[in-house]
């Protein structure tokens, strides 16, 4: 008999023949008069209303196809079983009880394995029915064992029921993740429990009871199984005398539940399978107490009593929770986690790597590893986070502030799509699997069982793939984020006292860390964490890792000060806790440079958000000249009030300023140094202590860049006539590139007046410039000030603060005296009008550079001022052993030799013409003038000096110059510069000086 071939076109809008790929033309054998009868091919309609609302099921089912044939395959067993040719009793119920249709139909389409059973078992469908008070099954996972029979062909039918019970909830939307993997759980624990008692009524006539405790490790666990999976636990009996018996009946246990449901997994035991399968609890705390690894403690957070003596397993569990809290404090534990998920992913086939949502990267694996790990170190101090499951304890870590709101959710949606993709793949042939199928069909199904729908330019697998790989790269992102966290290394070497702040505790605990003032440390502790806010919580995560921080500096009292100063300013922005808690090295970074630099400290307390800083490494380096002077220029550029455009500019240097001080702070820092990357990806050194010329650099760049800009907005605000070229020259340590962070601006302005115009009026407009200049750095403002300093201008003080171009090369030709070409060494252009800056250096260069050196009344007098200056300017009760600057082998020492043998030579060796002094000495020995070991003594006292300087400076947050010979101050200096003992740096100190004194007097005097 023909069918008409418009049948199997309606038929398809149903849903049918997508999978056959026929067009419908099967399904409308199985659904007409010689099957199903729901289908009347010549009206090509439904065969009536109740036929028309199954067909409308079916074609919600994940694969209608499949839900088809199944039904029909049900309704065929039924029929054999009735004798009955014509009616079907199960159609008659699927017609009557809408609850009944939606989910046996829901079962039908997403589970061959499932409709097998019910084909096996057609009287089973029925345990789908809905109550009569219009409720659904229960499917929380009880049993509802038969009575009578063979008990493991029971059990295996009540399991079958009780987990058809939850598919269906599961299906049709009657239970959420959650309550689906607490029901599998409970049926886990129900079905344990049931095979305990059949294999301990199996025990030999006469044979005693057994103590024995099913403890459920694992998923199971955890509560989140999932449908098909080894059911992991560890048996526990608990004297010797049980051990017979209870590993009988565990050996019984493990046959019954492979038979009913699925295998049972104890190789999380002690030794694994080389191990025996039961122990006594006193023998588990022996292998735990000094055998057990990181790993086998991880795997005890999901332990739960689950069958057989409970009052037993929670006994243990409870005796081996102190040993679990403890692991973390191993010195290897949070990297043996680490290289755990690192080896399971490497024993992925490569095929599979991609496809893998339990072990493949960006899986439920990444999830699990990294709320285990932050559980290990953060659930020592804080029980809240001891939860066996992974939602909750990842709820509870952002509860606790241990991980951010925004990520928290992420992972839980990535947890909750990647668990439902890892039970649909498993419920559709109850087999182990999780790993996402490459065949077309078997990914539109999955689309569909996970409801996804096709909509316009996009299939429904198109939008299941794109979801895939929007959750698998979040959750590959946080995993790494907080799997590698640095500072769970520094929390995990927290003694777990040391993270419950309790008053008593935290005040033992400061007074050990080698707080001055305990009780004043403790209540700025109170002020930080006190309270249930989100914002208390996160400080009494960090608290403890940044007092043990702030305990390593000579002042801890002084860090958690200035640590309580920051928070308060910033303590209310969403942003700064968690930089902290999440920023790599933020937070040890920042202790360390509030406790160490009193400088930078009082930087931060003026601009906070500076510290956002420390979270990236590229953000330590120091800005490049012409990147500093473009940013400074356009900054000043947004303003036309001149003060205001100066403040912009300030407030800019004053980020510089933290940004080369905290480099310098934490280059000797060891793992906390910045390692700054090229744009070719290079690793480079950071500028710091270390590298005393970098931080000079770095810091004259920034003074550049700053006069610059202010010179911009003098100009603008002062009248002058057209065509005046005005610039200014840097000079002393500015123009040397040796600034300090305390370093005022050693300037001389120059000008020159267009063609034609008045010198007066341009000599006011040009003076004018200068004062204006000088007045804006000098503002009173939250920034630091930046003094301009032309007290090295001819006649000092006394003379003009401008001149001509004209004017200098005169009073250079005619009374320039020695000592001032002796300053004009370090003479550079700064900013201003370029060629005028060219021109200034050209005219000064027979100046400074003579072409016959130096007489030797010159020399004489050289030697003269230096003499003097070191007796009248070191000041009165200052130790010339230990002053940097003016002491035995200090900077000036180092500096004057040098200068002297650049005016004695530098007319004839062209390399002697610089402004830097340890470039010029590297000149001079190359040149033959000064011995290769004097210049080596020379450049290692002036270098040591120079860096002593600047530690001072970073220490004290003030001008100094006297290395103290103990206390505080110099033990910060010590740890500044990366040394251990005081005293023998100081020795170390003194010895340099003595032989960069000998040396440089050598010079002088040759």
């Amino acid at each position: 008999m023909s069918r008409p071939t418009r049948a199997t076109g309606r038929l398809a809008r149903y849903g049918f023949g997508t999978a056959e790929g026929d067009g419908g033309a099967r399904a409308a054998d199985l659904l007409g008069p010689d099957g199903l009868r729901l289908w009347r091919p010549e009206e090509q309609e439904p065969a009536d209303e109740p036929a028309g609302e199954l067909l409308a099921a079916m074609s919600r089912a994940a694969d209608p196809d499949l839900a088809l044939r199944q039904l029909h395959r049900i309704v065929e067993a039924e029929r054999r079983t009735t004798d009955d040719a014509v009616d079907s009793p199960l159609l008659a119920e699927l017609h009557a009880d809408p609850g009944l249709r939606r989910r046996l139909i829901a079962v039908l389409g997403a589970s061959s394995a499932l409709g097998d059973h019910l084909v096996a078992h057609p009287d089973h469908c029925t345990a789908l029915r809905t109550a009569p008070d219009g409720l659904a099954p229960i499917a929380e996972g009880r049993l509802e064992p038969a009575a009578g029979g063979n008990p493991v062909a029971v059990l295996r039918t009540a399991y079958r029921l009780a987990l058809l019970r939850i598919a269906a909830a599961d299906l049709t939307g009657g239970r959420g993740l959650e309550q689906t993997m607490a029901a599998l759980s409970a049926l886990a624990d129900a079905t344990l429990a049931a095979a305990y008692e059949v294999a301990v009524a199996e025990l030999a006539e006469g044979t005693e009871r057994p103590r024995l405790a099913v403890v459920a490790m694992g998923k199971c666990g955890g509560g989140e199984l999932n449908y098909v999976s080894d059911v992991d636990v560890i048996f526990v009996a608990a004297e010797d005398a049980d051990l017979a018996a209870a590993t009988l009946v565990a050996t019984r246990l493990i046959h019954i539940c492979g038979l009913v449901a699925w295998p049972v997994d104890a190789a999380l035991r002690p030794e694994g399978n080389r191990g025996p399968l039961v122990r006594t609890l006193a023998s588990h705390l022996a292998y735990y107490q000094r055998w057990a690894r990181t790993w086998e403690f991880q795997a005890l957070l999901k332990a739960r009593p689950a069958a057989g003596d409970l009052p037993l397993a929670q006994e243990w569990i409870d005796q081996l929770a102190p040993l679990v809290w403890r692991a973390a404090e191993r010195p290897e534990a949070v990297e043996d986690v680490r290289a755990m998920r690192r080896r399971i992913i490497d024993h992925i086939p490569p095929k599979e790597l991609e496809r893998e949502i339990k072990r493949g990267p960006g899986g439920l694996r990444d999830i699990e590893f990294a709320v285990q790990l932050l559980q290990l170190v953060h659930g020592r101090g804080d029980e809240t986070l001891r939860a066996p499951g992974t939602i909750p304890a990842l709820r509870a870590l952002v509860a606790g502030g241990y991980v951010g709101r925004a990520d928290g959710e992420a992972l839980l949606r990535g947890y909750r799509f990647l668990r439902s993709v890892e039970h649909r793949l498993q419920l559709q042939g109850l087999r182990r699997t999780h790993t996402v199928p490459t065949e077309p069909g078997a990914l539109r199904w999955l689309a569909a069982a996970l409801g996804f729908t096709a909509a316009p330019g996009r299939s429904a697998v198109e939008s299941f793939r794109a979801e895939w790989v929007t959750h698998a790269t979040e959750v590959r992102r946080l995993h790494a984020k907080l799997l590698y966290r640095p500072l769970l290394e520094s929390v995990a070497r927290v003694p777990a006292d040391g993270l419950r702040l309790t008053p008593e505790a935290a005040r033992h605990r400061l007074e050990i860390l080698g707080f001055a003032d305990p009780a004043g440390a403790l209540r700025h502790l109170q002020a930080l964490t006190g309270g249930v806010s989100r914002t208390a919580a996160i400080q009494r995560t960090l608290l403890p890792v940044l007092l043990s921080e702030f305990a390593d500096a000579p002042e801890p009292d002084r860090g958690l000060l200035n640590y309580r100063k920051v928070s308060d300013k910033l303590g209310s922005t969403p942003w700064y806790l968690r930089l902290l808690r999440d920023g790599g090295p933020v937070a040890r970074r920042l202790a360390r440079v509030l406790a160490l630099s009193r400088y930078v400290a009082d930087l931060l307390a003026r601009d906070p958000e500076a510290l956002r800083l420390l979270a990236e490494e590229n953000e330590l380096a120091p800005r490049s000249r012409e990147v500093l002077r473009e940013g400074f220029l356009a900054a000043a550029a947004r303003h036309a009030d001149p003060v205001e455009a100066t403040r912009a500019v300030r407030a800019l240097r004053r980020r510089e300023l933290v940004r080369v001080a905290c480099a310098d702070v934490l280059c000797r820092a060891g793992a906390l140094a910045p390692t700054p990357t090229r744009p070719d990806g290079a690793n480079r050194p950071a500028p710091g202590l270390a590298d005393i010329t970098q931080v000079g650099t770095a810091l004259a760049d920034v003074t550049d860049a700053t006069l610059a800009a202010a010179l911009r907005a003098a100009q603008a605000s002062q009248p002058a006539p057209e065509g005046l070229r005005f610039a200014v020259i840097g000079m002393g340590r500015l123009g040397g590139y040796e600034s300090n962070y305390l370093s005022d601006a050693d300037v001389l302005f120059v000008y020159d007046p267009p063609a034609g115009s008045s010198e007066s009026a341009a000599s006011a407009a040009a003076h004018a410039i200068a004062e204006e200049l000088r007045r804006l750095l000098g503002v009173p403002a939250p920034d630091p000030p930046l003094g301009v300093d032309a007290d090295l201008r001819p006649e000092g003080r006394q003379g003009p603060l401008v001149r001509s171009l004209a004017a200098y090369a005169a009073y250079y030709a005619r009374w320039s005296r020695v000592w001032e070409a002796q300053a004009l060494l370090r003479a550079r252009f700064v900013c201003g009008d370029a060629e005028l800056g060219a021109e200034f250096e050209a005219m000064i260069d027979p100046v400074r550079y003579p072409a016959e050196g130096l007489t030797r009344e010159q020399v004489v007098e050289i030697r003269r001022i230096k003499a003097r200056v070191e007796t009248e300017r070191l000041p009165r009760g200052a130790d010339p052993a230990t002053h940097t600057k003016l002491g035995r082998g200090g900077l000036a020492d180092v500096e004057w030799a040098v200068q002297l043998v650049q005016l004695r030579h530098a007319g004839r060796v062209p390399s002697l013409r610089g402004t830097r002094t340890l470039d010029a000495l590297a000149a001079a020995e190359r040149a033959g003038l000064i011995d290769p070991t004097d210049a080596a003594e020379m450049a290692a006292g002036w270098s040591l000096t120079a860096q002593v300087r600047n530690a001072l400076m970073l220490v004290r947050g003030r001008a100094g110059d006297q290395l103290p010979r103990h206390g505080v101050e110099l033990a910060g200096v010590v740890r500044l510069l990366g040394r251990d003992d005081p005293g023998e740096f100081l020795d170390e100190y003194l010895r340099v000086g003595r032989r960069s004194r000998a040396a440089t007097e050598r010079v002088l005097n040759a």
